[in-house]
């Protein structure tokens, strides 16, 4: 006869978003005595930056809330997915439905690594008119196949059981029937729950915000000469970053606007890149992207290094009041050349900024 020590701990899988709603999902299902394993996903688009600190915010998370957390990079897929999202986009550049899915179905992936039962996120019926309809709803579930085995603890009541709820893993009386857009019963449940400390309603996601969203869509339709089937995580990365040109011809050119941003441009320089600066002044880091690859005409690599050492001075530090000539540093690869540069005019370049 099997003691009750004995049976094996029930695992769910929850998608954890850092927000109060999948907060309190996963803490509803722990609280029933369900190990829950928290998944984090990041692209370059939406909280990227924690790679550089997975453990910091693991320890963070389990401070705070009580959960295990593992981040989970889809970057690659998400960059496919941008391409031609199946549902389109919402309000600008965001595939919010498409996005669902693919983070469901890497869910559903990762479930077997765990032994994990079922699926767990903090949708909230009719929270958002887009992607959190009943239909809309209905939809991803059908197509990140996951009928059955997902669970939305802050709206199940108002939902069809899940297999989990029918065979007794979980406790639908100890759910919820949270809907709409008030956010009164889910502070009202972290309170209960001893939560505190958690963020306050925001959208963490680049392709929402309507700048940033038409300057990738821009990218992906053809923006700069590098085409949308060949596009990186890295370049995402840098597409957010500093002061953005297109120079004539379509060639790529960031300038950092402060010291953290010069840094990072150092980082994300890639072999095939151009990286330049001056030594003895304070000024800009400038990534020119590819350009070993693709400015292979001297004449033209002339004229395209004279307009990028003439903006490095023009956003460089005046001394006395003015943008004296300057020497700019050229790094091409290994390869390393001192440059004389005179300030580029502003009618020149207004142009180019994207």
């Amino acid at each position: 006869m099997q003691h009750l020590t004995d049976t094996p701990a029930i695992t769910a899988i929850g998608l954890f978003s850092g927000g109060l709603d999948s907060i309190l999902a996963c803490r509803v299902i722990a609280r029933q005595g369900i190990q829950v394993r928290a998944l984090k996903f990041v692209t370059p688009f939406f909280d990227h930056a924690l790679l550089d600190q997975e453990q910091e915010y693991q320890q963070e998370v389990q401070k705070k809330y009580g959960l295990d957390v593992e981040l989970v990079d889809i970057s690659a897929g998400y960059i496919e997915l941008l391409r031609n999202p199946s549902h389109g986009f919402g309000k600008n550049f965001n595939p919010c439905i498409d996005c669902k899915i693919m983070m469901l179905s890497k869910a559903k992936e990762i479930m077997k690594t765990y032994g994990a039962s079922f699926l767990i996120t903090g949708e909230v019926l009719g929270q958002r008119p887009m992607s959190q309809r009943r239909d809309t709803l209905n939809l991803i579930e059908r197509d990140a196949d996951c009928r059955d085995i997902l669970l939305r603890p802050l709206s199940a009541q108002l939902m069809a059981p899940i297999l989990a709820e029918r065979e007794g893993l979980v406790d639908r009386e100890r759910l919820y029937t949270f809907s709409g857009r008030s956010r009164k019963p889910q502070v009202a449940l972290a309170r209960d729950l001893g939560i505190t400390d958690f963020p306050a309603p925001a959208g963490g996601c680049v392709l929402t915000d309507p700048n940033l969203a038409a300057r990738i869509r821009r990218f992906y339709e053809g923006l700069f000469l590098i085409g949308k089937d060949e596009i990186t995580a890295s370049d995402i990365r840098l597409l957010l970053l500093g002061r953005q040109f297109r120079l004539p011809g379509g060639h790529w050119l960031v300038l950092g606007r402060n010291e953290e941003e010069n840094d990072r441009l150092n980082q994300l320089c890639e072999p095939h890149d151009w990286l330049l600066y001056m030594p003895e002044r304070p000024g800009p880091t400038a990534l020119l992207r590819r350009g070993n690859a693709l400015l292979t005409n001297l004449d033209e690599q002339e004229e395209i290094l004279r307009s990028v050492t003439g903006l490095i001075i023009r956003y460089g530090r005046k001394i006395k009041g003015k943008l004296p000539p300057g020497e700019v540093l050229f790094q091409k690869g290994k390869e390393q050349t001192m440059l004389q540069a005179t300030v580029l005019a502003d009618d020149v370049f207004q142009d180019w900024i994207v």
